[in-house]
């Protein structure tokens, strides 16, 4: 007797190949992270690309594109033109951060969120890392929020502008530049009705020179209670406007 046996079948996936511009951006973002191809380096003529990898001279091209966009390259046209490589700076990476937040949606609770969860430590960092010129940049911005009180989109400018300083008086580039993204977005933020009203503005210089004060004393457990306090009143001033405005 003969018995048939079924036949077997392979359990198979989608299998996702990646595009080749893809590879070989990957292939040079690595190498140039890595430091094996260090900045101001020119990249190979895209003919001298397409001969070393064999790529078509599209993907090859394509793969360029996406380095530069992503900051990694820049690219000159004409006879004397190519691909030199650069490091992202910490303005685009912030302007990546805000894209990012504008493209997916994220709620203005959740910047304020993460308001409240880095500034306060960024004043503890300030009042342990900051220098003569710290101090100096907050006191002059200080003085010009003061200035602009009526003045209410200078205002609101200079406030961004005091936070950012501050942040820059820690001393830490990447918390430095995650705060330059999201105050860009809370300054937008501020259309909202009464955002800055009079109490308001009173009520921020009063914290800022509290938070100031701190800094220039070196306490850095001080400045951290200050700026939390500083960003929860803000927090709540901004859910209870948001609750209003729906």
């Amino acid at each position: 007797m003969t018995i048939e046996v079924a036949p077997a079948t392979p359990r198979l996936t989608v299998i996702n190949v990646p595009k080749s511009c893809d590879v070989l951006a990957k292939m040079l973002r690595d190498q140039i992270l890595d430091g094996t191809i260090p900045d101001g380096t020119m990249l190979p003529a895209e003919r001298e690309l397409v001969e070393q990898t064999g790529l078509s001279r599209g993907s090859v091209r394509e793969g360029l594109r996406i380095l530069e966009a992503e900051g990694f390259i820049k690219t000159r046209s004409g006879r004397y033109g190519g691909s030199s490589v650069t490091r992202p700076s910490s303005a685009m990476v912030s302007e990546q951060i805000n894209l990012f937040a504008r493209v997916n949606g994220i709620p203005l609770s959740s910047i304020v969120q993460a308001r409240v969860a880095v500034e306060p430590m960024l004043a503890r960092l300030a009042a342990l890392n900051r220098n003569g010129q710290d101090l100096e940049r907050l006191a002059k911005i200080s003085q010009r929020i003061v200035a602009a009180y009526d003045d209410v989109p200078t205002y609101l400018d200079e406030n961004v502008n005091w936070h950012c300083a501050l942040a820059q008086a820690g001393h830490n580039e990447l918390l430095h530049t995650f705060t330059v993204s999201i105050s860009k977005l809370i300054r937008e933020a501020t259309a909202l009705k009464n955002m800055a009203s009079p109490a308001v503005r009173t009520e921020v210089i009063r914290a800022h020179a509290k938070i100031e004060a701190a800094i220039i004393a070196r306490d850095p457990e001080l400045a951290e209670q200050r700026m939390l306090k500083h960003v929860l009143a803000y927090a709540a001033h901004t859910q209870k406007l948001m609750a209003q405005s729906d």
